[in-house]
Formats: C-alpha cells, sequence, structure tokens
C-alpha cells in the first residue's frame, strides 16, 4: 500500500520513542482502536528491533510498522528482516531511501531544506519528513509546497500536538509525526487512549 494511502486512514504518525517490547503491542493496540494506522520505533528506543517484531506478528498487514532515527545502510538491512516496512530517519541521506526501496520498504527520510528535498526525491522517496518542524513554520511548509514537485507528502515532525495540527494542516501537511504528545515513556494504554482522542478531535475540527 501506497503512503499516502495509509496516510488516507489516519495522517499521524506514532513515534513511540522509549517504548519497550513488553509495552509495544498494547500502546500500539491502544492507538489502532483510535483509528491510528502508522507507527513508528524509533532505534534509539530500548531494544527496538524486538518491539517492531512483535508488533509485526501482532498486527501483520493492518498496521505500517516501521522504525525512525535510522542512520545506517545495516540499521535499514536489521529493520527490513525485523519485519518493518517503514523508513524514517532524522536526517537527509539518499543512500539510506536507496537501501529502503531496494528492500520494497517505504522511505520517509528528514529534511529541512529544498536542496536536501530535491535529492531525497529523486533516491525515490515516498514522503518528506520536515524536521525539526520547530525550527520552522505553517508558512515555511507552503514555501516548500511551492517549489516542490506536485503532490509531494510532507509530513512535520517536532512540537506536533493538537493545538498546532490545525496550522499546519492548513499549510498542506498530508501528516504528522507525533511524539511525546502521543506517547511517552511510562504511559500506560489507557493514557495513550486520552492523548490520541485529543488529537483525533484536533482533525475532525479543522
Amino acid at each position: 500500500m501506497a503512503l499516502t494511502a495509509w496516510l488516507a486512514r489516519c495522517p499521524l504518525v506514532a513515534i513511540l520513542r522509549g517504548v519497550r517490547p513488553e509495552e509495544a503491542v498494547s500502546i500500539t493496540a491502544a492507538l489502532a482502536a483510535e483509528g491510528i494506522a502508522i507507527v513508528e520505533v524509533p532505534l534509539n528506543s530500548p531494544r527496538p528491533l524486538q518491539s517492531i517484531a512483535a508488533l509485526v506478528r501482532a498486527f501483520g498487514d493492518s498496521l505500517l510498522i516501521g522504525a525512525g532515527t535510522v542512520t545506517t545502510e545495516a540499521e535499514v538491512a536489521e529493520v527490513a528482516n525485523a519485519g518493518g516496512r517503514l523508513l524514517v530517519t532524522p536526517h537527509a541521506d539518499p543512500r539510506l531511501v536507496t537501501a529502503a526501496k531496494a528492500r520494497g520498504m517505504l522511505a520517509v527520510p528528514g529534511f529541512f531544506t529544498p536542496a536536501e528535498a530535491f535529492s531525497l526525491l529523486a533516491a525515490g522517496a515516498d514522503g518528506l519528513k520536515l524536521f525539526p518542524a520547530e525550527a520552522a513554520s505553517p508558512a515555511v511548509l507552503r514555501a516548500l509546497r511551492a517549489v516542490l514537485p506536485a503532490g509531494t507528502t510532507l509530513l512535520p515532525v517536532g512540537g506536533m500536538d493538537a493545538a498546532a495540527l490545525p496550522a499546519w494542516r492548513a499549510s498542506g501537511a498530508a501528516g504528522f509525526g507525533i511524539g511525546s504528545a502521543l506517547y511517552r515513556p511510562g504511559d500506560d494504554a489507557a493514557t495513550v487512549t486520552t492523548k490520541a482522542r485529543a488529537l483525533m478531535a484536533a482533525l475532525a475540527a479543522r
């Protein structure tokens, strides 16, 4: 399934930074119950590949499961071997996009400048992660959309919460990477459910 199809189901990408394998399935089940369909386990979490493998076993093709904070081609291979189908990076490295696409994965690398964006698109990126979005603005996103190829999928990441979503959505964001506004280490499924509902309500109110 294309990235745009997953985002059409729900434009929120859950970033479970710090999640542990023993809680990953219950946290993700709570997210899925609220309609969230894309889950990213950053590789600087405890035993992230175990979490990814557990999520793939539990949810199969019903959710898009992958890894964030991927910085090397070796890590791309490890994520693919764990069953992950989504690659997210914090930086602009076309080699990682190429490696992910060679393994049939969806690639959403990080960028901050037009030069980075164009190089990543040329490598085959499915979408682009504007990061850190706290250092930009919805106006920056509008300016980028004016020069990037029509239909480029842009996802601001960093500082995204229920209050921020409407302005970014109005400026053309196709989706959002949501970290602490959705999950912090120590949050249980009930806490994540409450956070997810607030974010979904913000989307519905636009």
